[in-house]
């Protein structure tokens, strides 16, 4: 799964080598929300000296637990989530790290524009499945109205609602795209590569390995860099600390990675002042 090496990297740092001095025991609901409760009571029942997972994860582990300590990585706000009292002072047996991705979606719909200032039409895929993504649609919508911005959502929440999501881009004569957080679109990122490049259209993500395979432009928090810190910070509740004693740590590793080969195939000229500001830039 992505992300986990990060995880593990993190660990290995703080002196946790998997098959040594720390086992990983892991469990995943495949985008099934319902099939959390289950997979978190197993946990329970092994038991474990700490849960690690993400929003929806640690929502469905602290829902379960009062005492196993649960450190999340997510892009939502972990204080609005009901995961955490504060950021500085988490309190009960919850902490972790927070990169803030969703909360930056009008950025996303800026730097597009930038891209394309004379762009008509631009649609957003997005999850309904969680408060990060949920919250993310919602700051999107209200920074398109203020700029008068023509904005067609799409709701995606399995493989097949992405592929019926890219006929209706094409009857609506779309002009470019937003790709919004969230696992499934991660799960999913080739399939959304190929998609993009079936049907020639200007497609900005949240994350960079979506440029990495072919996505024109990507921006936002690393999340490897997040799950690495996660990782630090599991070995700190096995070492001893309390969730409780430990802030949510905020991302501070931004990446804007440009696809000068998708571009190139698009038509697009990539304004040199936006390369210069990118952290990467894919020939």
């Amino acid at each position: 799964m992505p992300f986990a090496a990060a995880f593990r990297h993190g660990l290995k740092e703080a002196g946790f080598v998997e098959g040594q001095n720390v086992a990983i025991e892991e469990r995943y609901a495949d985008h099934q929300v319902d099939r959390l409760p289950a997979l978190v009571g197993d946990l329970l029942r092994r038991p474990v000296n700490v849960i690690v997972g993400n929003t929806l994860g640690a929502i469905a582990a602290r829902a379960a637990t009062t005492t196993v300590p649960i450190v999340f990585t997510t892009g939502s706000d972990p204080v609005k989530d009901g995961l955490v009292a504060s950021l500085n002072r988490p309190g009960g047996n919850v902490t972790g790290i927070s990169f803030l991705t969703g909360m930056l979606g009008p950025k996303r719909l800026e730097i597009l524009r930038q891209l394309l200032p004379d762009v008509k039409t631009i649609a957003m895929l997005s999850s309904s499945v969680s408060s990060e993504t949920v919250r993310e649609r919602m700051d999107v919508q209200a920074a398109a109205q203020a700029i008068g911005q023509q904005l067609i959502m799409l709701d995606v929440n399995n493989e097949r609602e992405i592929e019926a999501a890219f006929d209706t881009l094409v009857e609506s004569r779309v002009d470019a795209l937003l790709v919004g957080t969230g696992p499934l679109h991660l799960s999913h990122r080739e399939k959304i590569a190929t998609l993009e490049a079936r049907h020639a259209l200007p497609t900005l993500y949240s994350q960079r390995d979506h440029a990495l395979i072919g996505g024109l432009m990507s921006y936002g928090a690393s999340i490897a860099d997040a799950h690495r810190q996660a990782g630090i910070y599991a070995a700190r509740v096995l070492r001893g600390e309390k969730p409780a004693d430990l802030p949510v740590m905020q991302a501070t590793k931004f990446e804007f990675v440009i696809n000068l080969k998708t571009a190139k195939r698009l038509g697009l000229t990539i304004p040199i002042i936006m390369q210069m500001t990118a952290d990467e830039v894919i020939e």
